[in-house]
């Protein structure tokens, strides 16, 4: 599986983006996919995940704000940002993990100014 993260960009804080994670390789949709994020000079951190079943689960920070869907036919994961804040900007990185195969993605450059 090689996943390919887009969709990062510049907002102003309030606005939104949209960030996606396609994959290659055959089932994705039975994946525990997730978005992680790293800002300079800290540590890479959990941001929120979807199961196969479309479960998902968001770290504190960002509950009530993202929002994470897939799309199975597209092989794509989302992540839906709102009500963006400056302390969201980092790198944010897809990982998919099924059993003991785990894949990263190359990561999109999310940047929120105040």
């Amino acid at each position: 599986v090689q996943l390919q993260a887009s969709g990062g960009g510049s907002v102003q804080a309030g606005g939104s983006l949209r960030i996606s994670c396609t994959a290659s390789g055959r089932h994705f949709s039975n994946y525990l996919t997730g978005w992680f994020r790293q800002a300079p000079g800290k540590e890479r951190e959990f941001v929120a995940a979807i199961n196969s079943k479309r479960a998902t689960v968001y770290v504190d920070f960002v509950k009530g704000r993202f929002t994470v869907s897939r799309d199975n036919a597209e092989n794509t994961v989302y992540l839906q940002m709102n009500s963006l804040k400056p302390e969201d900007t980092a790198v944010y990185y897809c990982h998919a993990q099924r059993g003991r195969l785990s894949y990263w993605g190359q990561g999109t450059q999310v940047t929120v100014s105040s």
